[in-house]
């Protein structure tokens, strides 16, 4: 912009500029350094309308040419603009309910096959309770693996139909197959074998590192119902690895000799 001819000028030197041409002069540069640094195919908040010109979808302002249009983004409205925007996302943010921790997929293991088991059938005396003893041999195991045991009841699983009598107690770790034991459904004792005196809990899992077994004990709460007083023990296979449990031998006397006492009399007839 030449600047001579003007009030106050000296030969050979430009004038005065007043404030306004100032700011016209300062706009045209930034214009032309926008131009040059920002690309407007990439700016979410340009648009073209129908009519030719251009708008600002943040500040709803409209431009008549592109130079136009980016001198105002380097204005103060528009970076306020801009600075409310991400202040707004940020707060919206922060309101917004975490995600979920993803699912890791469980990692694919080659499995050799079913381990060895044993299950021994027991009764304390003492405290009159009926118990299962587990012993399953891992002796090759994986290095970091870990046996566990978690009780399922029988509409989790879909090898064998339904039955509310029953329910199952499943053995796993890598990389042998997962097993199970179908055992009666009764309460699992709170208390172990010895009672409240011997203070451990109805089920007990142990890792015997010599032998390589996982043992784990489960105690039966008593009851008179039949459910209860059969079909614990060891038994055959079944498809798929449960392994269905057999009978188990009827409670003894009561202690010091005395047997169960019989039935009273029938009432007298009317």
């Amino acid at each position: 912009m030449s600047f001579e001819g003007r009030g106050g000028s000296k030969v050979g030197s430009a004038g005065l500029a007043s404030a306004s041409q100032t700011a016209v002069d300062r706009r045209e540069r930034l214009r032309k350094l926008a131009l040059e640094t920002i690309d407007l195919s990439k700016d979410p908040y340009f648009m073209r309308n129908h009519l030719g010109s251009y708008e600002c979808k943040l500040c709803l302002t409209i431009h008549g040419n592109e130079g136009n249009y980016l001198a105002h983004t380097q204005g103060k409205r528009h970076q306020q603009n801009l600075a409310k925007r991400a202040a707004r996302e940020a707060q919206e943010t922060k309101v917004l309910p975490q995600q979920r921790n993803k699912v890791v997929p469980r990692k694919r293991v080659t499995t050799i096959g079913r381990p060895g088991y044993r299950v021994t059938k027991q009764f304390d005396a003492r405290s009159r309770k009926r118990s299962l003893l587990f012993q399953i041999e891992y002796p090759e195991r994986e290095t970091n693996a870990k046996p566990t045991h978690r009780f399922m009841s029988s509409y989790e699983q879909k090898i064998e139909p339904w039955d509310k009598k029953y329910q199952y107690v499943v053995f796993a770790c890598d990389p042998y197959e997962t097993i199970a034991f179908k055992i009666p459904n009764v309460e699992i004792a709170t208390r172990g074998g010895g009672g409240a005196s011997r203070g451990f809990s109805g089920c007990q899992a142990a890792w015997e590192e010599g032998s390589q077994t996982y043992a784990c004990q489960v105690f039966f709460e008593n009851s008179n119902s039949s459910n209860a007083g059969g079909n614990i023990g060891g038994g055959g296979t079944a498809p798929g690895g449960m392994m269905p449990m057999g009978g188990i031998p009827p409670p003894p006397p009561i202690m010091g000799g005395i047997g169960i006492p019989p039935p009273p009399p029938p009432p007298p007839p009317r």
